[in-house]
């Protein structure tokens, strides 16, 4: 059988060859760190026999697929760890997350799993580790599989195999040790690869997410091949918690939840609105010197547009009920672009009037269950920074190449293009999951790689991700501390244009269908923000921050050159801060650093005498005495070109 490699690279091996034997004919180095293979797309176990030419992906740890085998089969040793403890637990699901793992379970009755319980726990995880249990896949049918959890009384497992049997899928199980688990797969070799384990954390979660569903203990954790990978999540995690922008969004006073209003409904505070008032003020600036122009549309809409979209029902579970109005429909607008396809076809549209780049700061709402709402990240409203492009077909290359390279501007300027992962989301062969035609999928999938080809993106394609009516590129970007965030999308739309009848009449005098771009380079504002105060851990660049410079005079002697000196400061654009009470200096200067204000400018007699300032920088203290014109020369440099 011929197996083809990542890098294009063909051999020949034996027909029943297995992923370790070829890994093995690699280098001994990385069947040693081999922990399972990437088969025509697709996960399974290192040691599966291959019987067929395929491609073939080794995956190791280095791999976001390698990671999440490993996770996956440490949530099985989590979940035997417990079963030893806790004879009569019940388990409910125990998926891989992006960092780490968790297990929801029922405790028997009368006991709980508490915080403290954890290090009895990792204890016995690393106890089994020691009996090196391979990991084996096998196969029931429904009927045995039900009787099997029958026999356990489990009825969160028996609710999962109902649901399989329905569907018709197969039904498989993974035993590893004195444990057995319903499980699709796939998994690492043994329990022995695991050697680094950390329990993190201890939630209740309702069952399958459903609030009038019984309430389960879902327990966290993480574990790595080598000690010294936990360290380092350690020492991240510590970081991150410094930087969490729950924790700084309070004490910076950026924005603010109340339970009155309601969960996941933030409200921005004045010095929030200002910096998001400044940061969507850079993007519509650089957007409309682009070309697009810019539009606001209602946050309700008919429920029958959303149907002719096709985004209701296929979105229903996340979308708020709608709403009965005389006699008519609405929702909640859950996504701007079907208003954005009326407002092109208000009139009569030429291909001379295209490309037509229309964009929104537009807020959306979206049902989300209220154990995943977290802070500005997960909310049930969010600004996007939306915008649909309408173009010919022989002007959709160009145009994704101008979508990814204001992307690839917006991340620049906030530090976050230093590692920039390029995602093509392409479909799958469900053929249920998509609207349109194959020629149209084929011909939007074709220009995406085109472009990305043309213009160097590095870059993987994964099937199965696109959206129902459209493939798109996906970006990802990491942090200041190594996390990984998806942020930009640009995504080709055949599908649209066709249910709402977008036409322009073409130079043959005939009517055409444009295709529609649908791209936002940040997605939520809100998350955005969440991201950027992480990323900046509060201490925000100077053209950003809520307020760049703050004025300490030191006593009221030097109240109207300070008054002076804040209005001129002022008039140039700086947004300042004036501290005229009656404490200490030093006082002022904590506070004024505690609110992470880029420059402060304390005021003392000798400085008012001589028209000067005594300069001090966040984070850095005492830069000296300065003139004015050496203030505004230092100011000027630090913003970004037309903002103030």
């Amino acid at each position: 059988m011929k197996i083809t490699f990542p890098d294009g690279n063909v051999r020949e091996y034996q027909n029943g060859t297995n992923g370790y034997d070829i890994a093995l004919s690699i280098s001994e180095g990385l069947a040693r760190n081999a922990l399972g293979i990437l088969l025509n797309g697709s996960i399974h176990e290192l040691y599966q026999p291959i019987n067929e030419d395929a491609n073939i992906n080794i995956l190791t740890f280095n791999d976001d697929d390698g990671k999440q085998m490993f996770w996956h089969s440490s949530a099985h040793l989590l979940a035997e760890a417990l079963q030893a403890i806790y004879p009569g637990i019940k388990f409910g699901i125990g998926p891989a997350i992006e960092q780490g793992f968790y297990y929801d379970v029922m405790p028997p009755e009368g006991t709980k799993i508490i915080a403290d319980d954890l290090p009895k726990i990792e204890s016995k995880m690393k106890e089994l580790i020691n009996l090196k249990s391979r990991f084996e896949k096998y196969e029931l049918t429904g009927d045995d599989a039900e009787k099997y959890y029958a026999e356990k009384g489990n009825e969160f497992k028996l609710e999962l195999i109902r649901d399989l049997k329905l569907k018709g899928e197969n039904i498989s199980f993974c035993k590893q040790g004195e444990f057995t688990d319903l499980c699709r797969g796939g998994h690492i070799p043994n329990v022995s690869v695991i050697k680094s384990i950390k329990l993190l954390s201890i939630a209740g979660a309702y069952w399958r997410g459903d609030s009038t569903r019984p309430m389960m203990t879902r327990i966290y954790g993480i574990t790595f091949p080598k000690k010294a990978m936990l360290d380092e999540f350690i020492e991240q995690r510590a970081e991150a918690e410094k930087r969490d922008h729950r924790k700084l969004g309070k004490e910076l006073e950026l924005y603010t939840i109340s339970p009155v209003v309601g969960q996941g409904l933030p409200m921005w505070l004045p010095r929030g609105t200002r910096m998001r008032r400044i940061l969507e003020e850079f993007m519509r600036k650089e957007q409309i010197k682009r070309g697009y122009l810019e539009v606001i549309t209602p946050h309700i809409g008919n429920l029958n547009m959303y149907k002719t979209s096709g985004h209701y029902p296929y979105y229903s579970d996340s979308q708020f009920p709608p709403m009965t109005v005389e006699d008519e429909e609405y929702m909640m607008k859950p996504m701007n672009c079907p208003h954005h396809h009326q407002i092109y076809a208000i009139k009569p549209r030429s291909y001379r009037d295209l490309p037509l780049r229309i964009f929104e700061y537009g807020t959306v709402y979206r049902y989300e269950q209220s154990g995943e709402l977290s802070g500005l990240s997960r909310v049930r409203g969010f600004t996007q920074d939306d915008a649909h492009i309408y173009c010919t077909p022989e002007q959709l290359k160009s145009e994704i190449k101008n979508v990814v390279d204001i992307i690839h501007f917006f991340f620049k300027t906030f530090g976050l293009d230093k590692e920039l992962f390029t995602r093509l989301s392409f479909r799958d062969n469900n053929n249920e999951k998509y609207s349109g035609s194959a020629e149209q999928w084929e011909q939007s999938q074709q220009d995406i790689k085109e472009a990305a080809d043309e213009m160097g993106l590095n870059y993987v394609i994964e099937l199965g991700e696109a959206s129902f009516y459209g493939p798109k590129i996906d970006f990802v970007v990491k942090d200041a501390i190594g996390r990984k965030w998806q942020l930009g999308t640009c995504q080709v739309d055949y599908v649209m244009p066709e249910r709402f009848n977008l036409e322009y009449t073409g130079n043959d005098n005939a009517a055409h269908r444009p295709v529609c771009i649908h791209r936002a380079p940040v997605g939520s504002i809100e998350r955005f923000t969440a991201i950027l105060i992480e990323h900046f851990a509060g201490n925000f660049p100077f053209w950003l921050a809520p307020e760049q410079i703050s004025i300490l005079p030191i006593g009221e002697a030097q109240y109207e050159y300070c008054r002076a000196l804040d209005e001129k400061l002022t008039i140039l654009g700086y947004r300042t801060i004036m501290d005229l009470r009656s404490e200490r200096v030093n006082r002022k200067i904590a506070e004024s650093e505690q609110m992470k204000i880029p420059y402060a400018l304390v005021i003392g007699q000798k400085e008012a005498d001589n028209g000067m300032v005594t300069l001090r920088k966040h984070g850095e203290g005492d830069l000296g005495i300065k003139s004015i014109d050496e203030i505004l020369a230092l100011f000027a440099k630090m913003n970004v070109p037309g903002m103030l």
